[in-house]
């Protein structure tokens, strides 16, 4: 996968190097302007996806856990709802409602998109545990917490790690659309093109959004692989 996107990156780079580019599109095209999109859409998708985590594995075992049960249902249909809703309309209502633009907004957006598939898998994860091993783990003398903590959790890690990297991928893509927010990313490219009626622009910002996508779900794979406990 690395050497194909390589390879996509360099026919890129070719086809553009090839054209007559006029003075809009290579302002656009500068590996200064690229340079800077991609390490902000790195940061949106970082950051929000560390936030997603911290937010969504606790919240995944607290419902799991007995006393935590009724509020499943109410819980998911509210995130569902918040998910349901236009990316742009969630984005400008942040920006509407708490009065600020730019990261701060964008992350919160991208967190309310993200943290479904790793809220579920958690508790999918934890709950596909063979209760006869948690059992044994209880008749060994372990706490409520030590089980949680030396079987629940390592057991359904695959699971967990696998909703993590759909919510990665989920913000890479997402993040295209908090340019209209003023929040960078890869999406100023896009939409520079869009309003100069650049093709070629448009194409650049979408290739390598494209690109970043795959290459993140690629190492959240190689990830998934050494993180994944040793047996299962």
């Amino acid at each position: 996968m690395p050497a194909i996107l390589a390879l996509v990156c360099l026919g890129l780079y070719l086809y553009v190097t090839a054209q007559q580019l006029d003075s809009i599109e290579s302002r656009a095209l500068t590996a200064t302007a690229l340079g800077t999109a991609v390490w902000q859409h790195l940061q949106l998708t970082a950051v929000s996806t560390v936030i997603t985590l911290a937010i969504a594995v606790p919240l995944g075992v607290l419902l799991t856990r007995p006393f935590a049960r009724r509020l499943r249902p109410y819980l998911l249909t509210l995130l569902t709802l918040a998910q349901a809703v236009p990316t742009i309309a969630v984005l400008v209502l942040l920006a509407v409602a708490f009065l600020f633009l730019g990261f701060q907004a964008a992350v919160v957006g991208l967190v309310l998109y993200a943290i479904i598939p790793v809220l579920l898998n958690t508790m999918v994860g934890l709950e596909q545990v063979d209760e006869s091993v948690l059992e044994a783990g209880r008749g060994m003398g372990m706490s409520a917490f030590g089980v949680l903590r030396h079987l629940e959790l390592p057991l359904s890690v695959p699971i967990i790690l696998a909703g993590v990297r759909t919510a990665l991928v989920i913000n890479v893509g997402t993040a295209t659309l908090t340019t209209y927010i003023n929040a960078g990313g890869l999406g100023d490219v896009i939409v520079a093109g869009l309003s100069t009626n650049r093709v070629l622009v448009q194409v650049v910002g979408a290739v390598l959004t494209a690109v970043l996508a795959l290459l993140i779900d690629y190492l959240a794979g190689l990830a998934e692989d050494f993180l994944r406990p040793t047996g299962l």
